[in-house]
């Protein structure tokens, strides 16, 4: 046996109870119902953009709750097809849509690419929900209080209508949807995946979101705010811990039915891959992922980028033809 699969046996063994509550799935049903609900109202301006090879847009829709979602659409229009494959990128914790020289590697290889804001994150995008508590530290804790107001409850549906965003453009084939992102961008895509059946494939790396309890009590990454929280406010922890578990991947994680190509970093102590395994784990669909031994939550980094760019040449070659 060598050394990788040593020293991560443990992980794939790992099974922490779920903390999945009785109404789970209506929650998620009229989650689902009441997003759908909101009109998406999209709009898309063509930008001046230096390389005459793609068309870039600067768009935005309506999120859950009406809070304009702002991102980049990007056509690789120099290879003048009708239509094309389509990532969506969502972004790591406190970043945002990025540039478009962000996804030239997506482009050149024959994707368009969706990448869009997190609410009320580093981009331009705000965040018109109601909160009726106050919250410490960071956007994380933010709702936490109430399952409803939870702040990843909006953000989940604001990424999931970024689907529905691409698959309104003709220059997008809907049956070709990629779903693309690392740390909290793993976490926004398992989820995602895991409550729409539209995207066919998830390439996530060293998400966030996965054992969230655990989180908490380990004082991890982003949910460190809700321990300085729990700090404040003792009397909640049961009912915070309850509200946290509508939004942990690993109780969504037999929901996913799309592939799933992911990666993890045995040294990350912002998103532990042993918690995200608790994820992993319980995915019943055709599944693979990469470790990185001696990395942190920097991942495989530029090296795992190539990887991602064979695994999809590998499987789904008859795309980009």
């Amino acid at each position: 046996m060598g050394y990788v699969s040593e020293v991560s046996r443990q992980l794939y063994d790992y099974s922490p109870a779920l903390t999945k509550k009785e109404d789970f799935d209506q929650f998620w049903s009229d989650t689902l119902r009441q997003a759908k609900s909101v009109p998406l109202q999209a709009a898309k301006q063509q930008i001046d953009y230096p390389s005459p090879l793609v068309s870039v847009y600067d768009i935005s829709y309506c999120g859950m709750d009406e809070t304009r979602i702002n991102g980049w659409f990007i056509v690789p229009s120099f290879l003048g097809k009708d239509n094309y494959p389509c990532i969506i990128h969502y972004h790591g914790f406190t970043g945002s849509r990025g540039t478009p020289s962000n996804f030239m590697h997506w482009i050149t290889m024959g994707f368009a690419v969706l990448s869009i804001d997190v609410r009320d994150q580093g981009g331009s995008t705000g965040d018109s929900a109601v909160y009726t508590s106050g919250h410490m530290t960071n956007v994380i804790c933010k709702g936490v209080h109430n399952k409803d107001e939870y702040y990843f409850r909006h953000a989940y549906m604001d990424c999931l209508k970024a689907i529905d965003f691409a698959c309104q453009q003709p220059e997008v084939d809907p049956a070709r949807i990629v779903i693309e992102g690392g740390s909290q961008g793993g976490a926004l895509g398992m989820a995602v995946c895991a409550l729409d059946d539209r995207p066919v494939l998830a390439l996530v790396d060293v998400p966030s979101n996965s054992n969230i309890v655990s989180r908490v009590e380990g004082n991890h990454g982003a949910f460190a705010s809700v321990t300085d929280y729990l700090k404040r406010h003792p009397e909640q922890t049961d009912l915070v811990f309850d509200n946290l578990s509508y939004f942990d991947t690993m109780n969504m994680a037999d929901r996913i039915k799309c592939r799933v190509f992911a990666s993890a970093a045995l040294k990350d102590e912002i998103c532990p891959a042993l918690m995200y395994f608790a994820t992993y784990n319980r995915i019943t669909s055709e599944k693979e992922i990469v470790l990185y031994p001696f990395n942190g939550h920097e991942g495989g980094g530029s090296g795992h980028l190539e990887k991602k760019l064979a695994f999809v040449r590998e499987h789904y070659s008859e795309w980009f033809e």
